[in-house]
């Protein structure tokens, strides 16, 4: 039975989109397509487009894909040949998107699309600071004791080591303009960051609290252990790059020309 989100229900628009919403996702059959759904409810009556991108899923989940990429005429599907990570997906997606913002939100479901008009709004409203990104904060997370307490362990660590203010990096909706984006130094893992990144490059991080709901469909493909033992690379190397950042300030043009030459 076609869904109610289909093309004649969706139709395209013929300017380009004011906001794509990226969906890295791996193994998500099942997940998909709610998601999809939560995505065309909350930004209705809006020009946008969503781009999931398939980390070379090995589940059922291309084929749900492509039945929805057939009924919404703004979702965009890009998948890898060969699996590259969360951060290469957020970054072929990116690199593809036509809006001027960029909204990105973990496939998996437990981040709330309802909650993007609130952190698109968040960020607008300090647009006079020039370019940044709103960040979710989690307001109560629904995941286990063991991976609170990993989160709360790697949260002392970017603070001390990173300067990160930002209570939640770890969230995985967030909203920024797609110009900042470009400018962020991309490498494996650099998703977990993004506050520090962006603040490297000049941009504001204002954060706002979203709601988040446990895993319905699926297994996390992240393990504590494992995330544990390669963000310490991370971080050292970020902390590189934190200490290497430009300190060039605002380019103006100058015109030498003279009038009437």
């Amino acid at each position: 039975m076609a869904s109610p989100l289909s093309k004649k229900a969706v139709s395209p628009s013929t300017t380009a989109p004011e906001i794509s919403v990226l969906v890295p996702v791996m193994n998500e059959c099942g997940n998909i397509r709610p998601l999809i759904d939560e995505i065309c409810d909350a930004l209705k009556g809006r020009h946008f487009e969503i781009i999931y991108i398939d980390d070379a899923s090995t589940d059922d989940g291309p084929a749900e894909l492509a039945i929805a990429a057939a009924e919404i005429a703004q979702l965009r599907v890009l998948r890898h040949q060969n699996r590259a990570g969360q951060s290469a997906a957020i970054r072929s997606g990116l690199l593809r998107a036509q809006g001027h913002l960029i909204a990105v939100l973990d496939g998996d479901g437990q981040n709330v699309p309802a909650d993007l008009p609130n952190l698109e709004a968040a960020l607008l409203s300090s647009d006079g600071q020039n370019f940044g990104m709103a960040a979710g904060i989690r307001a109560k997370r629904q995941d286990s004791a063991m991976r609170l307490l990993a989160s709360r362990g790697a949260r002392w660590i970017r603070a001390s080591l990173l300067g990160d203010t930002h209570p939640d990096s770890g969230c995985g909706i967030k909203i920024l303009h797609r110009e900042l984006f470009l400018q962020l130094p991309f490498f494996n893992h650099m998703h977990r960051f993004m506050p520090s990144l962006v603040r490297r490059h000049g941009g504001f991080v204002t954060g706002v609290s979203v709601a988040h709901r446990a895993r319905i469909q699926g297994t996390s493909k992240y393990q504590v252990m494992d995330r544990l033992v390669v963000g310490i690379s991370d971080v050292l190397g970020v902390i590189w790059l934190l200490r290497r950042a430009p300190r060039q300030g605002k380019v103006s043009e100058v015109n030498a020309r003279v009038k009437g030459s």
